[in-house]
C-alpha cells in the first residue's frame, strides 16, 4: 500500500514538473512520464547556454543539479527525478528556479557560463580534472 502511495507521488510530481516547465525547456518526450521528465537544452541553443550551465546555475539557487547529458538518445539532457517526498512547495521553488534560469540565460548568458558564482567552490576546469586528477589531499 504505502509502495503504491510513494510511486503514485513520485509520478505526479514528475508529470507535475513536466507540465510546469515544457514551455521553459524543450520537452524532449511530450507524453506523461513515469518518476522522471527529460529535458534539453535545444530552447537555450540561441543564446549559446548548455545543459551543463543550467545545471551550476541551480546550485546557486542551493539545488543539486539534475542528472545531464543522460539519456544519450538526448542530446542535451536533463533528466528530474523528483522525489515522492519532495513537497509541492519545494517543487515550485525548484520550477521557479529553472524558470529564472531562463530567463537569465536570455539576458545574461555569462553569469550561466561562470556558474556556480555564489557557492563556496566556483566552477571547475572539468576537463583538467579529468585529464589531471589530483587524488592526494
Amino acid at each position: 500500500k504505502d509502495l503504491k502511495k510513494a510511486s503514485r507521488l513520485a509520478v505526479l510530481n514528475a508529470n507535475y514538473i513536466k507540465e510546469s516547465l515544457k514551455d521553459t525547456l524543450h520537452l524532449a518526450y511530450d507524453r506523461p512520464c513515469m518518476h522522471e521528465c527529460v529535458f534539453s537544452d535545444e530552447k537555450q541553443k540561441d543564446d549559446h547556454v548548455t545543459t551543463l550551465d543550467m545545471a551550476k546555475r541551480l546550485m546557486d539557487y542551493g539545488f543539486h543539479p539534475p542528472t545531464v547529458y543522460f539519456p544519450l538518445v538526448v542530446h542535451g539532457a536533463i533528466m528530474v527525478e523528483p522525489t515522492e517526498t519532495e513537497s509541492k512547495e519545494d517543487i515550485d521553488k525548484f520550477i521557479e528556479a529553472f524558470k529564472a534560469i531562463a530567463n537569465e540565460a536570455k539576458e545574461n548568458p555569462d553569469l550561466l557560463h561562470d556558474a556556480p558564482v555564489s557557492c563556496k567552490v566556483k566552477r571547475l576546469d572539468e576537463t583538467t580534472a579529468a585529464r589531471k586528477p589530483c587524488l592526494t589531499g
